[in-house]
């Protein structure tokens, strides 16, 4: 009979890369709505750049390697990486700062390593963090939202929108800091007064304004994913708890020495993006579930120590970064011994 000429496993399923890539695709959409809604078309033109940018970049480097770049460009890989570089930097960015970033990714974190399934670092995060580290001025410029009511204007049109991204124009008028930002800017004002004074917080329900939508926004996504089984619970989960409990400890009940409340943490900045977009790459991250609740739970901590006594408000890229470093020691000691044996050995990922 045909069947018993089959080799095993005998399940089959229509889990692909390409229909893991649309779902992470389709799950971003909640929280791009709340970018869109609240701080205009930048993050829209942001994404559309880096696409196309990635898509060249990718075809570029297929065809120096001598591949097949229709097979590889269907996997949507490369269209993942695009739009979360694009979702995390700032909306409006100039066209050169969102095309070196996809460089960063594509070609330098993505390619050089071997591509796909062989990359030891998220290539969205390598691009983020080159282009922070190199353009501090262009990656701080963050929109105001359009909802707070002190804005000098709602948002740029779309003729003034592309012309800054186009030109370098500038983009003044439309700016605001982050209430991470303003959290680390406070000058010991406590946070009953910041929170009173600023509008950014006034303003809002829980965190900031537009930020704390945006982060649910993204916290639906996830929840989708996790839904799909894209992933498993234990990064995300373990990175928000763990970042609970810092801010819990430090929040000195709002005082002048405050970190700021743990749902401020939660729902401000790229917390949610990071935790169900970035931290749960199964290439970079840690493969066994007691490595993963140890690589998110590092990662949480990670987040709150730079964003408190670090220089950067936020800390989602870095932490990251830091993680996917340490992520083939935490599989070392992890990941189940093989049966048979004493000793556990070098955990070698499957490959895509």
């Amino acid at each position: 009979m045909s069947f018993l000429r089959a080799s095993s496993p005998h399940a089959h399923s229509a889990l692909t890369t390409a229909r893991v890539m649309q779902w992470v695709l389709l799950a971003t959409l909640p929280g791009l709505a709340a970018l869109t809604v609240f701080f205009g078309i930048g993050s829209l033109i942001n994404i559309a750049l880096a696409c196309i940018f990635a898509l060249l970049f990718e075809a570029a480097v297929l065809k120096l390697r001598k591949r097949n770049a229709l097979i590889y460009l269907r996997d949507c890989s490369a269209l993942v990486t695009a739009v979360l570089l694009g979702l995390a930097l700032p909306p409006y960015c100039p066209w050169w700062v969102v095309m070196l970033g996809v460089f960063f990714a594509i070609v330098v974190a993505k390619h050089l390593f071997g591509g796909l399934g062989y990359n030891p670092f998220n290539p969205a995060m390598v691009g983020y963090v080159a282009l922070l580290i190199s353009f501090p001025v262009e990656m701080t410029q963050w929109a105001a939202p359009s909802t707070l009511s002190n804005a000098s204007a709602s948002f740029p049109p779309i003729v003034e929108s592309l012309t800054h991204v186009f030109s370098h124009d500038t983009l003044d008028g439309y700016t605001a800091a982050t209430p991470l930002e303003v959290l680390k800017l406070r000058e010991g004002l406590t946070l009953d007064t910041l929170y009173t004074n600023e509008a950014i917080f006034n303003q809002a329900r829980w965190a900031g304004v537009g930020w704390e939508w945006v982060n649910i926004g993204f916290l639906i996504g996830g929840i989708f994913l996790l839904y799909k089984r894209v992933f498993t619970w234990h990064a995300p989960v373990a990175m928000l708890a763990t970042l609970t409990l810092c801010s819990f400890l430090f929040y000195d009940a709002g005082g002048s020495q405050s970190a700021g409340s743990p749902l401020f943490h939660l729902l401000s900045g790229g917390t949610m993006l990071g935790a169900f977009f970035i931290l749960t790459d199964p290439v970079s991250s840690a493969v066994s579930n007691k490595g993963r609740l140890i690589f998110g739970g590092l990662a949480g901590v990670i987040i709150f120590v730079i964003r408190v006594w670090g220089i950067y408000p936020d800390a989602i890229a870095f932490a990251v970064l830091l993680m996917n470093f340490a992520a083939p020691f935490i599989d070392y000691y992890t990941v189940p011994r093989t049966y048979g044996h004493n000793r556990a050995h070098r955990v070698t990922k499957i490959k895509e």
